[in-house]
């Protein structure tokens, strides 16, 4: 902390001394002020690959949805890093066991995509939608996420209510733009 002056207060320069966030636990961020901010996850949908109607239909609904929200809310569009290493393994195993020619060719190109992306380059992320809201009493919460859920349902999307893990991302994409810090171990010697 640094001292401006006798009469002003010390001042951090640390963003978590004045975030207002006390903790992060069953899928809420609880606030200083006894508020939680909470919500649900979209898992995305292409309405673009859908015939016409159901894009009208879809996107009427959601018109319908957001329009018979009554409180304050927030929608979220997050990037969430993804390791394709798994992927690339499988990929790796998939050419390893492969007989045919043009198969084993085929594989390849993927493993090579796949490489292509894990380079420095490209960046793979899932882009993640929320509906965040804020709320003081836990009932209003709970009646809250159901009905938003059973809202999205109609509109023909799935969602959930947020993880402790998606309210961490949330934060820490909106401190470091989307960009992860990897700190390591610091070892005595």
């Amino acid at each position: 902390m640094a001292k401006k002056s006798d009469t002003t207060q010390m001042v951090s320069k640390y963003a978590e001394d004045w975030m207002p966030v006390k903790n992060i636990m069953n899928g809420m961020i609880q606030l200083d002020n006894g508020q939680y901010v909470t919500g649900v996850k979209i898992a995305p949908k292409n309405i673009f690959i859908m015939d016409a109607g159901v894009q009208q239909n879809t996107i009427y609904n959601l018109r319908n949805m957001y329009n018979a929200i009554d409180y304050e809310f927030w929608l979220i569009v997050a990037d969430r890093p993804v390791d394709i290493g798994v992927y690339l393994s499988t990929l790796q195993i998939a050419y390893n066991n492969a007989s045919d020619g043009i198969t084993r060719k085929l594989i390849l190109e993927d493993i090579n995509k796949a490489n292509m992306f894990m380079s420095q380059e490209y960046n793979v992320v899932d882009t993640e939608y929320y509906i965040l809201f804020k709320e003081k009493k836990m009932e209003i919460v709970q009646k809250r996420i159901h009905n938003l859920i059973s809202q999205l349902a109609t509109c023909g999307l799935q969602s959930t209510q947020t993880s402790n893990s998606d309210l961490r991302m949330i934060i820490d994409n909106f401190f470091n733009g989307g960009s992860q810090t990897g700190f390591g171990t610091v070892m005595p010697q």
